[in-house]
C-alpha cells in the first residue's frame, strides 16, 4: 500500500474532463477476467458469444495492472461465480435464455462458472499476485453480497480505476453501485470489452454523459501517463 504522507497526485485526461487523483486513496479494480468468459468452453462461449472480442482489453489492462503494483497500489481483482451447490444462483439466473451450457453443467473447463474449477479462475496474463485481493461475487455488481466495501472503507479509498469485462454488464453495475456510495470512478476504455461493440461504445457514453453522470472515462495511455509521473517520483 502507497504511503499516504507520501504519495502525491496526478491528473488523469479524461472525459467529460480531466480527473485529479491522490494516488493513496485510489485503487484499481480489475472486474472478472476469467477464463470462463475469455476462452473457448467457457460461460460467455456458452452463450453464443464470439470470446475473442474480449482480448482487447488484455494488454491495456496488464500495462496499468504493472503500474498499478510499481506504485503501491490497493489492486482488487473479481470473479463472478458461485457456490458448487448452486444454493447462490437465483432461479431466474439459473433458467434464462438458451445456452449451449448453464451454470453448474460440466463444461470443458469444469464446471460452468463454478468457484474452484478452472475456467472460473483469472486468466494467465492478469494473474492476481500473493496478497492481492479476490473478491468472489454472485451477481453482476462487485459490491453486492461481497466483502468490497468495508475493504474500501478500510483502506481509506475514495477514487477507483475500473477495467475489465463486460463494459455494459458487470463494469457498469460496478460503477453504478460504487457512484452511489461516494466514490469517483475512472474507466479505463480501452481496458474494457464487451461481445457486442455497440454495447462497449454505448456502455462508456452512458458512464460520462451528463457531465459525468457515473464517472469518467479515459484510455489506457492517459491513465498511465499519470500513474508513471509519481512512478517516476518515487525512485
Amino acid at each position: 500500500m502507497m504511503d499516504s504522507n507520501q504519495a502525491s497526485t496526478g491528473t488523469v485526461v479524461a472525459e467529460p474532463e480531466p480527473i485529479e487523483l491522490n494516488w493513496s486513496t485510489t485503487a484499481l479494480v480489475v472486474i472478472d477476467m476469467q477464463r470462463d468468459f475469455l476462452e473457448p468452453g467457457g460461460f460467455g462461449e456458452s452463450l453464443g458469444n464470439d470470446v475473442s472480442r474480449l482480448g482487447s482489453a488484455v494488454g491495456p489492462i496488464a500495462s496499468v495492472l504493472a503500474a498499478a503494483r510499481a506504485m503501491g497500489m490497493l489492486v482488487i481483482h473479481t470473479r463472478e461465480g458461485h457456490l458448487p451447490d448452486l444454493s447462490d444462483v437465483p432461479r431466474a439466473k439459473l433458467r434464462r435464455g438458451a445456452p449451449s451450457l448453464r451454470i453448474g453443467d460440466p463444461g470443458p473447463m469444469g464446471r460452468i462458472l463454478i468457484r474452484g474449477e478452472p475456467g472460473h479462475d483469472i486468466i494467465s496474463e492478469l494473474y492476481p499476485l500473493d496478497g492481492e485481493i479476490v473478491i468472489d461475487k454472485a451477481g453482476k455488481g462487485a459490491f453486492y453480497a461481497t466483502e468490497l466495501g468495508d475493504i474500501l472503507r478500510k483502506g481509506g479509498i475514495e477514487n477507483l480505476l475500473v477495467c475489465g469485462v463486460t463494459t455494459e454488464v458487470c463494469v457498469n453495475t460496478t460503477v453504478r453501485e460504487a457512484n452511489d456510495r461516494g466514490y469517483r470512478c475512472v474507466v479505463i476504455a480501452d481496458g474494457c470489452a464487451s461481445y457486442f461493440p455497440e454495447f462497449h461504445d454505448m456502455g462508456l457514453k452512458m458512464i460520462k454523459a451528463q457531465g459525468g453522470i457515473f464517472g469518467w472515462v479515459a484510455d489506457s495511455a492517459a491513465v498511465l501517463k499519470a500513474m508513471q509521473a509519481e512512478t517516476t517520483n518515487i525512485v
